[in-house]
């Protein structure tokens, strides 16, 4: 029942949102504006974004190194099956399922690769927010219009990046400090269920051990740097493709409004991205609701498509399939929310021994 429930919601969120999406586009101009499209311009934006998944995957091979040097093609099957499964389910499963995935075909602790995708998710924000920064020091161009609210909203989500840093540091590195935890736990959870959970804690502790080194931090904060950058050009380049012009440090600020979209847990997105890039083109740049929703649509499918496409093919090649990924999901998500569930477990176990 609770899985209708959630499945039940996500679907009305992901009509709702094409609802405002679609309400005032005129069908017929979107299909001229998807035919007049440049298609050289397009091309090169799917290249564009191919090469964000190298980036991805070194960046994760950086975080990954004080756990354990791994080679680049794992790291990059796991990143590539992550945001397929991103896309096809719902609740951004794929952030479980790559490093479920990388301990499958590694022997890499999961729990501490998950810890390295936090991290990661952390970096996007402060990468997102340093570029936003660049944008708002730049002169504004003629044409471009103010939307109300979203630089303190900025300045909301960059003190809890800071905050969220700060936390990661101190915990980086310090599975010892579970030890004294177990202890406590033993004394009101069965030996088994306390275990699990320090076990689970440890691992998770060795994951965020990059927090504790100058250096990788800079090369994974510069690579997040490159890669929003890149996910801007991306947005840039398919904005021209359909007539929408604006700078390219613009591309900046429309990052933030899509990190917000996709924020919803719609499989891919799908509603949320391109509620949030028609909002922002038609607002800030004066674009037309055709165009906007035209834009829109092939900006999701040159986001998404392509990997989800290369992925299929991974998932293929090693026998999984979208089922199976979503019972993985299903599962790791029930282990992290089911911690009293163990207890509960243990506590049975125990008195039928």
């Amino acid at each position: 029942m609770r899985l209708t429930r959630h499945s039940a919601l996500v679907a009305l969120a992901t009509l709702v949102l094409l609802y405002f999406f679609f309400r005032q586009a005129d069908l017929g101009g979107v299909w001229r504006a998807l035919l007049g499209a440049h298609p050289g311009l397009l091309a090169l934006a799917v290249a564009v974004t191919a090469q964000t998944y190298i980036v991805r995957t070194w960046r994760w091979q950086i975080l990954l190194a004080p756990i354990t040097p791994l080679p680049f093609t794992p790291v990059f099957r796991a990143t590539v099956v992550g945001f397929t499964t991103s896309f096809l389910l719902p609740a951004r499963a794929g952030e479980l399922i790559r490093p479920w995935m990388l301990s499958r075909e590694t022997g890499v602790s999961a729990s501490a690769a998950f810890a390295t995708v936090i991290v990661e998710r952390l970096f996007d924000l402060v990468a997102v927010l340093v570029l936003f920064v660049i944008w708002r020091v730049l002169p504004v161009p003629a044409g471009t219009h103010e939307i109300e609210g979203v630089t303190p909203a900025a300045v909301l989500a960059g003190v809890m990046a800071v905050a969220a840093l700060a936390v990661t540091f101190l915990l980086a590195g310090h599975s010892e400090r579970m030890e004294p935890l177990a202890t406590r736990l033993a004394r009101v959870l069965p030996a088994r269920a306390a275990t699990a959970i320090v076990g689970f804690m440890q691992k998770f502790a060795r994951g965020l051990a990059i927090m504790r080194r100058p250096g990788p931090i800079v090369a994974s904060l510069g690579l997040s740097l490159v890669l929003w950058a890149s996910i801007g050009l991306t947005t840039w380049l398919t904005s021209r493709a359909f007539d929408i012009t604006f700078p390219y440090a613009a591309s900046f600020l429309l990052s933030l409004f899509l990190v917000v979209g996709v924020a919803v847990p719609t499989p891919g997105g799908v509603g949320g991205f391109h509620a949030a890039y028609s909002f922002a083109v038609t607002r800030l740049f004066d674009a037309t609701g055709e165009q906007a929703v035209a834009c829109a649509i092939v900006l999701h499918a040159v986001s998404f498509v392509p990997v989800t496409l290369v992925g299929l093919v991974i998932m293929a090649r090693a026998g999984l399939s979208i089922q199976r990924a979503r019972e993985e999901s299903a599962q790791i998500r029930a282990e992290g929310k089911g911690q009293r569930a163990k207890a509960d477990i243990g506590e049975r176990e125990e008195g039928q021994g």
